[in-house]
């Protein structure tokens, strides 16, 4: 499969003059379709629902093109529940999922009526005393342990995962809630990241779907919806098939007409929450090339580096890259692309085959639109980048400013010396 940007060298030269590189950009077009090609899969159910993660890409402005397809938000902070209240979110649109949860946060959860989904059963005690009673809506996250493996595969590992809890635990979990007034149940498991195979969700659906029936049967708690998490991952490799959605769909449609249905429980809602599936290949970041190395290798130095996308240097992990405006040029040169930070990993591509760069051509770094801008930090005093949204009719939106200086400095109004740095700065 080729990868091909969704936009051209001549739309990033416009944007470029008034947004200098780096910026992550976003395509509002892709984003549509992708969604709707997920509701079109999983119409079967009449519960279904994505609750998109906000921690893969936490910007409003394309949450809300997710909220406009019936999207709500998975949650894992305290930050992350205010972004999704300040978006209109409340109540049911909102799965808060999240481990070693502080207090504060559990409490503003279930002020805000989200759907809280526990980690571990001893959160059980924790929650009840933080706010006074067990909501009547509650989700426990399994970890059935061992390894996941499809086929002959071994995809994960469940039990060296810190989520989720025991079979033992899940079903003496259940018990407990409802004992204290839970009425209505939900199950939520993650088994395995970023699989490329359309074998996952059924293989995992098939988990859930076997265990709720055994605990509504042995505990007799009413459980109305079962969560399949994330793990449909996407092709960051230009010779991977992406997974067919529709398939995915069918699939789990069928276990479910093979377990829950028999067992009466026909009319469980599926949930999903997707991060890197629904927005990681409608996004990609623009770098230029700034400054070329020959010593022992051939290194290119962009003006992006790990702080704008942290997982090249933190996982190994491979982003495909284009040289705008060369796409039909051979690939006769080996390159490591590199960033500027003290640190060796800095690296965005190591030996990889592309056209002849030269300075101040643009590189386009594919699949960024999800766990790209989110994962950036400020190391070096590095600051973070803009983000665009490239429109379906081809203008652009700025959704967030670049970091300034200011920013960074922002938090050290405790130091003496903060208000004549703020003033040298003007």
């Amino acid at each position: 499969m080729q990868k091909i940007p969704f936009l051209s060298l001549e739309k990033v030269q416009e944007i470029a003059k008034e947004y200098p590189t780096p910026f992550h950009i976003y395509d509002e077009k892709g984003i549509r379709q992708n969604v709707e090609a997920l509701q079109k899969a999983f119409s079967w159910n009449s519960g279904f629902r994505e609750y998109f993660a906000v921690k893969a890409t936490p910007n409003p402005y394309l949450i809300q093109i997710l909220r406009e397809h019936g999207c709500g938000c998975d949650c894992s902070s305290l930050t992350e529940l205010m972004l999704a209240k300040a978006i209109g979110c409340k109540g049911q649109d909102i799965m808060f999922s999240s481990n070693t949860t502080p207090a504060v946060e559990y409490a503003y959860a279930h002020r805000e009526q989200a759907i809280i989904n526990l980690d571990d059963i001893t959160h059980i005690d924790f929650l009840e005393k933080t706010i006074g009673e067990i909501p009547k809506i509650i989700s426990c996250r399994y970890n059935p342990g061992g390894l996941f493996k499809i086929s002959n595969d071994i995809m994960d590992n469940p039990g060296d995962a810190k989520y989720g809890m025991t079979t033992e635990q899940l079903f003496e979990a259940f018990r407990i809630l409802k004992g204290k007034g839970a009425q209505e149940f939900g199950i939520h498991a993650f088994l395995a990241s970023n699989t490329v195979t359309n074998e996952y969700y059924p293989l995992l659906a098939k988990i859930l779907f076997e265990t709720a029936v055994k605990l509504q049967q042995e505990t007799g708690c009413h459980i109305t919806f079962i969560n399949l998490s994330g793990g449909i991952g996407i092709p960051y490799h230009p010779d991977q098939t992406p997974n067919d959605i529709q398939a995915i769909g069918d699939g789990v449609r069928q276990v479910y007409q093979e377990v829950l249905e028999p067992a009466g429980m026909g009319d469980v809602a599926i949930y999903a929450e997707l991060g890197r599936y629904m927005l990681g290949p409608y996004g990609g970041l623009v770098t230029q090339a700034i400054h070329e190395k020959h010593t022992h290798k051939e290194y290119v130095g962009c003006d992006a580096c790990a702080v704008n996308l942290m997982r090249p240097a933190m996982y190994g992990a491979y982003h495909h890259i284009t040289v705008l405006g060369k796409e039909q040029e051979p690939c006769t040169k080996i390159y490591d692309i590199t960033g500027s930070l003290c640190e060796n990993n800095d690296k965005f591509a190591i030996d990889r085959k592309l056209p002849e760069i030269q300075m101040g051509d643009y590189l386009f770094i594919h699949d960024t639109g999800a766990h790209g801008f989110s994962m950036g930090y400020n190391y070096n005093g590095k600051l973070r980048s803009a983000e665009i949204l490239l429109r379906e009719d081809g203008s652009y939106q700025l959704i967030r400013r670049a970091e300034t200086p200011k920013d960074y400095f922002a938090t050290f109004d405790c130091f003496p010396v903060y208000e004549e740095l703020m003033k040298s700065m003007k």
